[in-house]
């Protein structure tokens, strides 16, 4: 495997983001950080994906956020956890603000930064002995305004103030039930599961689905919606693939969609 700290594999119309760092967890480093905001943005640009899976490396974690080794030359001040945290904030919005939909395909642990990372995908898989958590009261870490954005959107203020206040360490089930994850397979099927989701999500119109991923983003926005947000709505008509989809329906056939 490549020592690149991000791989980025394609298979038709999925990508696969990993996080590569097996040795240490895929605990993330500074590089990691500004290489994954800078591929995603990559990825993110590219017409021809429909898909983005994000996974960590080695398959007994998705990462147990940063690196604590790092700190001390890092983040050991003010201004060094400042521009260290504009490299995280850059790419936890590039996340969250992805065009394609993405999954977090979640192996073992997914704590802290990791946990933050998932957070920002549309469907979130894990096994069933996936560990959770934020226990960054221990380290005398503060949670910024652009790293809450994500969970608390996903649990709310009162189950974000008990993760952060508490610190604990929890199951997929509690994950589950708090709305971390939206899905919890066996372990030895997370991939599987993960990729057949892919699968379903790619054979859509792509179209329709970075639509629906914008129209959700704008009702979590309390500003009235403009008459012109409104029309946006019924734009899909005027596509290709409308075409493409109900004609196959009449005709009993697969669809093909061309992004058009």
């Amino acid at each position: 495997m490549s020592d690149a700290p991000i791989l980025i594999r394609r298979e038709g119309a999925v990508a696969t983001l990993v996080l590569n760092r097996p040795a240490k967890l895929n605990a993330m480093t500074k590089p990691m950080w500004l290489r994954l905001g800078e591929a995603m943005a990559e990825l993110d640009a590219d017409e021809s994906l429909r898909c983005i899976v994000l996974r960590g490396a080695g398959g007994k974690a998705f990462s147990p956020g940063n690196d604590i080794g790092e700190f001390e030359t890092e983040r050991s001040n003010p201004e060094q956890a400042k521009a260290y945290g504009a490299l995280m904030h850059r790419a936890l919005a590039a996340l969250l603000g992805a065009r394609h939909p993405t999954i977090a395909l979640i192996e073992g642990i997914c704590v802290g930064g990791g946990m933050e990372i998932a957070s920002t995908c549309d469907i979130r898989i894990c096994g069933e002995s996936s560990r959770f958590g934020a226990p960054i009261k221990n380290l005398g870490l503060v949670m910024a305004y652009e790293e809450l954005a994500a969970l608390e959107g996903l649990v709310g203020r009162a189950v974000a103030a008990e993760i952060l206040l508490e610190g604990r360490i929890f199951g997929a089930a509690e994950a589950k039930e708090k709305g971390i994850v939206t899905r919890v397979v066996p372990d030895s099927e997370v991939e599987t599961a993960a990729y057949e989701s892919a699968r379903l999500i790619a054979e859509g119109a792509p179209l329709v689905a970075r639509w629906h991923k914008k129209f959700l983003r704008r009702l979590s926005d309390p500003k009235p919606l403009t008459e012109a947000e409104r029309e946006e709505g019924y734009a899909c008509f005027g596509t290709e693939d409308f075409q493409i989809g109900y004609r196959a329906f009449l005709d009993k056939r697969k669809p093909k969609f061309r992004g058009k």
